[in-house]
């Protein structure tokens, strides 16, 4: 039995991504609107979520685009207050994701007793941020610095809009990275937010790693998340929830439910 079961409550778990709206600091937040609105936006999703049976959620403050490798404390503060209002509607398990900064997220979850965090621990790559270079060995030790020891770590092995300096098989990456540095989980994404994971890949990884929970990352649809999970022990999932299956939309509730029914079905 994976960790999944007892800090989520279910092998296959379903991870769904609440993508919070821009905020300040954010070269798009709405001054006019402001944080209040920013946190009903985030509320509405979150009863869209729970309300179509998802078995976790991860904040992220996805909509922070350009994305920063060393994120300000502003973001921090502004997701932490996000997190601290619905703390009293949240009713199933949460994780949080500081796009893309393993520290920041540490720290998030450590204010907001947070279950894990998903970030790209490992690695150095050329991307669309630039040279994007990591530490794992100083976040695993800022980790246990901060009392943060029991949030879960999943590595997104697979960074999205990035590819590695040097070309590397990931059943070679897959291989090293559980055997230095632990992983909780291993992430498999596609190129971007909303893009297919590659069941062939993903396949590849379990196969290599099977004693270490493997998650479909990006792009899981209710039309794959079967054949996925025939694979994987469990998805993040963001953009198919959405209204028309966009990336910027809000959540559809209809969308959720019928996607969780399958899951459920699939478990079964």
């Amino acid at each position: 039995m994976s960790w999944l079961k007892e800090v989520i409550g279910t092998e296959k778990a379903i991870i769904a991504m609440l993508h919070m709206q821009p905020m300040p600091g954010d070269p798009y937040f709405d001054k006019a609107k402001g944080m209040k609105w920013v946190i009903e936006k985030a509320r509405e999703d979150l009863d869209a979520l729970q309300e179509g049976g998802v078995d976790a959620i991860m904040f992220s403050n996805e909509y922070s685009l350009p994305y920063l490798t060393d994120v300000k404390k502003e973001t921090v503060a502004a997701m932490a207050r996000v997190i601290g209002e619905l703390q009293p509607e949240i009713r199933i398990p949460y994780g949080v994701n500081v796009l893309w900064d393993p520290k920041a997220s540490l720290d998030l979850a450590a204010a907001t007793d947070a279950k894990f965090i998903r970030e790209i621990f490992t690695g150095v790559y050329a991307s669309d941020f630039g040279i994007w270079d990591t530490n794992c060995g100083e976040t695993v030790r800022h980790q246990r610095a901060i009392g943060a020891e029991n949030v879960k770590l999943l590595f997104n092995i697979v960074p999205e809009a990035a590819a590695y300096l040097a070309a590397r098989d990931i059943k070679q990456i897959a291989k090293s990275t559980v055997f230095n540095c632990r992983p909780d989980a291993l992430c498999v994404s596609g190129l971007t937010a909303g893009s297919a994971t590659d069941a062939g890949i993903l396949d590849e990884v379990k196969k290599t790693v099977p004693d270490t929970v493997v998650l479909a990352n990006t792009g899981c649809r209710i039309d794959t998340i079967e054949k996925l999970l025939q694979i994987a022990d469990g998805a993040v999932v963001g953009t198919t929830f959405k209204y028309d299956g966009k990336f910027e939309n809000q959540v559809d509730r209809t969308r959720v439910k019928a996607f969780m029914d399958v899951v459920k079905k699939t478990r079964s």
